[in-house]
């Protein structure tokens, strides 16, 4: 007897499941709410793993010196104590630290134009 295709496709996931897995795997299905079966049916069956490990959280990202984003504006926010800054500006350092802790290219640029246009500055405040 051939298998279905559902239980032997490794689908996008690239996992083979073993026969006890595929076995949990349809009873998951079946038993669910017809809402997440929604959800599955959308993917296609044979593209969801129902054992896939979680994704890491935002919040619990680290940095290169193993600081999560909150740590880091928390600290950032601390040394700007002198200086009277609305919403906007947490607003904007957090926006930054999450798409630097997330490798996210946009932000890299950001700051690399940021440390580039404040030695600019400073080259420029010398030379007067």
């Amino acid at each position: 007897m051939k298998r279905p295709s559902f239980l032997t496709d490794p689908g996008k996931s690239g996992r083979v499941f073993s026969p006890e897995e595929e076995e949990q795997k349809r009873l998951f299905y079946e038993r669910m709410s017809p809402r997440r079966r929604r959800f599955v049916d959308r993917i296609g069956f044979e593209n969801w793993d129902p054992f896939e490990a979680p994704k890491e959280p935002m919040d619990m990202r680290t940095d290169s010196t193993q600081r999560t984003v909150q740590d880091l504006v928390r600290e950032f926010m601390r040394t700007a104590v002198g200086r009277v800054h609305g919403g906007e500006y947490a607003g904007g350092a957090m926006e930054c630290a999450v798409g630097i802790v997330s490798g996210q290219e946009k932000y890299q640029g950001v700051l690399d134009f940021c440390v580039w246009y404040h030695d600019l500055l400073q080259k420029e405040k010398l030379s007067k």
